[in-house]
């Protein structure tokens, strides 16, 4: 157990990062953790959540939000709310995503949820080995980041439950999005052979190439000229 993560086993997360970067600047730094969600899915925004903590212990059995149950999760939500220094959020849409591409929406959703934090924080944490934030944050990229450290952990739990909600409360029941959040299911493809798909689809995405029936509906982007065009 690493000490005082409220978690068992050899990939419990810990303040070790959080502490090294806080101190290896001339003054103590405020360190924040972040992880998104939505980046595979076929329909809805994708979530970014940063977190900051006072590297007080956290709530019990917190860790990467893919090793929890939704109840587990939900549960610790009000939890990590009632600990956490910081919560910020930022989304970028499914438009977004189609205009901008991935790197530029995941960006966006990034510096929205960093702004969104009470204080500034001097550097952060970023789930996985891309830097798609950028300056100005000094950022650590961490492979499996939310298994490593604490406020990573929570921002991925945070960002997990916001976004599944809100893919829930669009009540396109057909789609499934209550159980699979717009992400591939047998549910959602059969929905979008025999529908389409919806203002909430990413219209951008190869999946549009399997439906024979809307494949009309696909959207080129252009990056240089700043545009999008219908097949």
């Amino acid at each position: 157990m690493s000490p005082g993560t409220g978690t068992v086993g050899p990939m419990a997360p810990s303040y070790d990062i959080e502490r090294l970067l806080a101190t290896s600047s001339r003054r103590p730094r405020l360190v924040a953790g972040v992880d998104e969600v939505g980046r595979g899915a076929w329909a809805g925004p994708v979530t970014v959540c940063a977190v900051v903590t006072d590297l007080s212990p956290p709530p019990e059995r917190l860790t990467d939000s893919k090793q929890l149950s939704a109840a587990r999760r939900e549960a610790l939500v009000p939890e990590i709310e009632a600990w956490a220094a910081g919560i910020g959020y930022g989304e970028a849409s499914a438009a977004e995503i189609d205009e901008l591409g991935m790197t530029e929406a995941l960006r966006r959703a990034a510096r929205r949820a960093l702004e969104a934090l009470p204080e500034r924080p001097g550097a952060v944490i970023l789930d996985g080995k891309h830097d798609y934030i950028g300056a100005p944050w000094p950022v650590r990229c961490e492979v499996k980041g939310d298994q490593a450290s604490i406020s990573v952990a929570a921002a991925s739990v945070l960002a997990k439950v916001r976004r599944d909600a809100y893919m829930a409360g669009l009540g396109l029941e057909a789609y499934g999005f209550g159980e699979n959040a717009g992400y591939p299911s047998p549910v959602h493809q059969q929905a979008l052979a025999d529908l389409g798909p919806t203002p909430h689809h990413r219209m951008t995405w190869s999946y549009l190439d399997d439906l024979p029936r809307w494949r009309h509906l696909k959207r080129h982007r252009h990056p240089s000229e700043g545009q999008m065009t219908l097949l």
